[in-house]
């Protein structure tokens, strides 16, 4: 019962964040639009907040296997709110495009530290056997949250403006951090205290994740092929906003609304993974999901209509919340537990890399050349991927069962 009572409360908090944070989603990319009226500064604006994730990812999973995670989290959220409410009270006086550039890769930064101890904590709530169904959930309602917050957004900026909405997200880290702290994880939260690598030197520390993800035959081929799919869709949000915006001529409540329906995919691929995992396979679920991601990309820029790209946008979130799901749960079960922090910051660190600039490539391919000539390329490009794993060890069944690293 204190189990189930943990990860509820814990469950809630994580549902409160995301409702907030879908706000900062539609309305960062609106305030740069609203002021630059530039597809491609959208773009870099994403590719200069990714780079700090990818950054502060090299570092992320050290921090996160020495520290207390609960205080870490409460931490994280706590700045978060502080950072994002700056905006909304800078923008009184004055659009000041140059403070995003500073406030968002700081919070990019504290979000990973966020995530990578998030990942971490989810195995001290649940068994082992049920992490995947615990992330579907997660993912779920954070998806649900979804569905209600780039509507609000929406309306919001439409009524109020863009920056009010990044102050709704800034209260929301708030409550956030009020939940978290009523949370109490099985086994305590300092994973790493009296073991040997606490005591070994920085670079090793740092290395240790890498190593693990290179010598595990699954996680090394899979850590390759996500590098290369981040690449690609990264730009997806600036994508369906412009196409949306410029080549649809549609106000701010229809990208909300857009969203909000995306959302909706991703509350069915987090529902569906589990059952649909145990019943088809790691590989057969994961190599799938990223097929239909393909098709859907390909699909957006050419939709002419706003159901249309509503409905390829939700498509695509949805399989890959799908593939996300199986790709996380699969580390959190085959990584030992004074590891976990580390290789999932590698992890991430190393799949995200090449995303800011494929943020930013894509973007200004977009501006060039519209958004269906990119959407092409790039939905073909996911599908090469999809037929590339049927040739690795990505395509077992049951993955966790095999043998790990030598």
């Amino acid at each position: 019962m204190s189990r189930e009572r943990n990860f509820g409360v814990f469950w809630a908090a994580q549902t409160l964040s995301v409702l907030g944070d879908s706000f900062a989603l539609i309305a960062l990319p609106l305030l740069v639009l609203h002021a630059t009226g530039s597809v491609a500064q959208m773009g870099l604006l994403t590719a200069v907040g990714g780079a700090a994730s990818v950054v502060a990812g090299v570092f992320a999973g050290v921090v996160v296997d020495r520290v207390d995670r609960r205080k870490l989290l409460i931490g994280c959220d706590l700045v978060r709110m502080v950072l994002y409410a700056v905006i909304p009270l800078v923008w009184i006086f004055g659009q000041q495009i140059w403070l995003l550039y500073v406030i968002l890769p700081l919070c990019e930064a504290v979000g990973m530290l966020f995530s990578v101890a998030y990942v971490t904590v989810v195995r001290n709530l649940v068994g082992a056997e049920r992490i995947t169904e615990a992330n579907g959930r997660l993912n779920a309602t954070a998806a649900a949250a979804g569905v209600v917050g780039p509507v609000c957004a929406g309306l919001v900026a439409a009524w109020s403006g863009p920056a009010a909405a990044v102050g709704v997200d800034a209260a929301s880290f708030g409550v956030s951090a009020v939940c978290v702290s009523f949370v109490r994880f099985k086994g305590g939260t300092h994973p790493g205290r009296g073991a040997a690598a606490v005591r070994q030197r920085l670079g090793k520390d740092l290395l240790a994740g890498a190593s693990f993800l290179i010598r595990h035959p699954v996680l090394r081929v899979l850590t390759v092929l996500l590098s290369f799919f981040s690449f690609l869709t990264l730009g997806l949000n600036d994508l369906l906003i412009y196409h949306l915006k410029h080549d649809l001529g549609r106000d701010d409540g229809t990208v909300g609304t857009v969203f909000a329906v995306g959302a909706l995919g991703t509350i069915a691929g987090a529902l569906l993974v589990a059952p649909v995992r145990r019943r088809l396979g790691f590989g057969r679920t994961w190599i799938g999901a990223v097929a239909v991601c393909g098709f859907a990309l390909a699909g957006v820029g050419w939709a002419g209509s706003v159901p249309a790209v509503a409905a390829f946008a939700a498509a695509f979130l949805g399989f890959t919340s799908m593939a996300g799901t199986c790709s996380m749960s699969l580390r959190q079960e085959v990584t030992p537990e004074h590891l976990l922090g580390r290789v999932t910051s590698a992890f991430w660190t190393i799949h995200y890399s090449a995303a800011p600039v494929g943020a930013a490539v894509l973007t200004w391919a977009a501006q060039r050349h519209g958004t269906a000539a990119v959407g092409v390329v790039a939905g073909a490009c996911c599908l090469l991927i999809a037929v590339l794993a049927l040739f690795t060890p990505v395509r077992l069944a049951r993955p966790e069962r095999s043998p790990g690293p030598a």
